[in-house]
């Protein structure tokens, strides 16, 4: 099915508060691409009223979906991953509007995935992963079979992003297809705990092999951006100043657990702050190594 373009852009182009608009069309009529439309108009705006605004609607016969956001949320999303499908809309869709070349600047910048952009989502996808690795080793030892597995599925799930992060490329909504052609070794671990015929509780522990020994060694590597902001600064930080750090704020409930973990691999410090002068209580602040 198609619109008329020129009927979209008629309808928004007199809007100084549209930065950009994008259409992204379903061919294949896949569901989960642009939930179930025809046609997602992927719309980019300054208007406070209608960020995260959704409209959905039927226009000569076609199903449309209106997503509205604002810059900062559109570019939040790229850098966490949190939107599966925002890769396909944003390097696949249509630009029908562009004000100062703004939504064409960002998909370049997709393209060349520039190291601090690269950097930021491997810290993200290995916080992730670091969570459910160590919750999947407990739920092991207390012999919750089916916790264990569900949580190394996801660690896995994030291993697999990482390394598509490090090969150059954005991790888009076929995770395992794109792990297929860039790691066999990762996509075999993957159909080994989905498919083998060993107990399940054997299962998790050969993934939790491969991560202890495969993906914790990338702990520096993926922390870097982490590593950076300790550095920027001689006075250590305190766990709630990194919390509210901006280029932090992705993966505020995951700090203390990496942080712990980092001070434990020797790869950051751990400095002890009387709190009081009768040092009753000590804060544990964090530095570079």
């Amino acid at each position: 099915m198609d619109i008329n373009k020129d009927q979209i852009t008629f309808k928004f182009k007199d809007d100084p508060m549209i930065i950009s608009v994008t259409v992204v069309h379903n061919p294949k009529q896949l569901p989960a691409l642009t939930d179930g439309f025809d046609i997602l108009l992927l719309i980019i705006t300054r208007d406070p009223n209608l960020i995260n605004h959704i409209t959905n609607y039927i226009k000569d016969g076609v199903r449309i979906q209106e997503r509205w956001v604002s810059p900062s949320a559109l570019e939040e999303w790229i850098r966490n991953g949190d939107n599966r499908n925002l890769i396909h809309w944003l390097l696949k869709g249509e630009i029908l509007l562009d004000q100062n070349t703004y939504l064409e600047g960002l998909r370049h910048k997709m393209l060349e995935f520039p190291d601090d952009l690269k950097e930021q989502k491997l810290l993200i996808e290995f916080s992730f992963f670091l969570r459910k690795y160590l919750q999947s080793k407990e739920h092991l030892l207390d012999e919750h079979l089916m916790d264990a597995y569900n949580n190394i599925l996801e660690a896995l799930h994030h291993w697999a992003r990482i390394v598509i992060i490090e090969e150059g490329s954005h991790p888009d909504a076929t995770v395992w297809s794109q792990i297929r052609n860039i790691n066999p070794g990762v996509y075999k671990l993957y159909e080994e705990l989905m498919t083998s015929k060993e107990t399940l509780k054997q299962r998790v522990q050969l993934v939790l092999l491969a991560c202890e020994f495969s993906v914790m060694s990338k702990m520096e590597r993926c922390c870097k951006a982490l590593m950076r902001i300790l550095h920027e600064r001689e006075m250590p930080w305190s766990a709630n100043e990194l919390q509210q750090h901006p280029q932090l704020a992705e993966i505020k409930r995951e700090l203390p657990l990496l942080l712990n973990k980092l001070v434990k691999k020797s790869l950051i410090r751990e400095v002890a702050i009387p709190i009081d002068d009768d040092f009753i209580e000590i804060e544990l602040k964090y530095t570079s190594a």
